[in-house]
């Protein structure tokens, strides 16, 4: 019984994963995959795979989803990770209760060759001082795919707004309502069932950081946030995602939900909260390797549309 990692750049969390589930005993054992090419339907070795690059990598996707149809467990869903968007996910949890910002995803500023003025008919020029009015200033640009903090910015006047729009090219740009906030927390998810509320520095390239102390957030608002993360990811079906949230005025507000490839490393996470995210990875993974249950299918939204 085999469990594969695909990997990036990323070493310290794949490393101590493959090494903790290895180390258990439990009959599963793990390993990097290796891969050059794939014939149709060839037999893939893995029960489970933990993937973390095929985001990135096209050609991995592909993969995954041949081996899915032969009952690989893929870690997250890889159909679903593919469909999804920043946009459905605060729509999905503005369905689910959780209070998101003011937002508004925009037409691309370019496409492809092909994609010509006739294609285009159905789009009429899009009026960016009633989208701010809307959103208020200042507030976000980002896109609907991505992450990381490529590509946000944050506007403070028409002419900005403008001006990084004209630079999106053909990235999928959203505008969102800026929060000032108490306090911010990201929380990390494992399984649909472990998430840990800790404290959030945002910042880009690599500034902010979690706090060490786990504790340091009152019992009450940390659990909220938990229960918040938890009743997301088991609606869209997220085995692995880090969400953020704002807190203010006594109210959670999703900031970033579908961070399906979350950072784990060993130096963002630190000492107080690495081994937990290997430790709740390694059980999880082994858990499925182990289960009889069927490979998931994309998430069924209908209890969402009755809420």
């Amino acid at each position: 019984m085999r469990i594969g990692v695909l990997r990036g750049r990323e070493n310290s969390f794949p490393d101590a994963f493959i090494a903790k589930v290895n180390s258990m005993g439990k009959g599963p054992t793990a390993e990097y995959i290796h891969l050059g090419g794939t014939k149709l339907n060839e037999s893939v070795p893995y029960r489970v795979v933990l993937d973390r690059m095929s985001h990135e990598v096209p050609y991995y996707s592909v993969y995954l989803k041949m081996a899915a149809l032969q009952g690989t467990y893929c870690i997250n869903n890889t159909f679903w990770r593919t469909a999804d968007d920043k946009f459905f996910g605060y729509a999905a949890a503005e369905k689910l209760g959780i209070t998101e910002p003011k937002t508004v995803v925009l037409p691309n500023r370019a496409y492809t060759e092909d994609v010509t003025a006739e294609s285009l008919r159905n789009l009429w020029p899009t009026d960016f001082a009633m989208y701010l009015d809307y959103v208020g200033l200042p507030c976000i640009m980002k896109p609907a795919f991505g992450g990381g903090w490529k590509n946000v910015h944050k506007v403070n006047s028409l002419d900005e707004l403008v001006h990084f729009y004209d630079e999106s090219n053909t990235l999928t740009m959203m505008l969102q309502e800026f929060i000032v906030w108490d306090t911010y927390i990201r929380v990390p998810t494992i399984g649909r069932r472990h998430a840990r509320a800790i404290l959030y520095d945002p910042a880009p390239g690599g500034r902010g950081g979690y706090n060490q102390d786990y504790d340091i957030l009152p019992r009450k608002l940390r659990d909220k946030a938990e229960e918040l993360s938890l009743i997301y990811n088991r609606a869209l079906g997220y085995d692995m995602n880090a969400l953020e949230f704002a807190f203010k005025d006594g109210k959670y507000i999703g900031i970033d939900l579908t961070n399906y490839t979350p950072d784990l490393d060993q130096r963002s996470l630190k000492d107080a909260h690495f081994p937990w995210a290997v430790e709740k990875m390694a059980e999880f993974a082994i858990e499925k390797a182990l289960s009889d249950e069927p490979t998931p299918k994309a998430p069924d939204f209908r209890d969402l549309m009755l809420r």
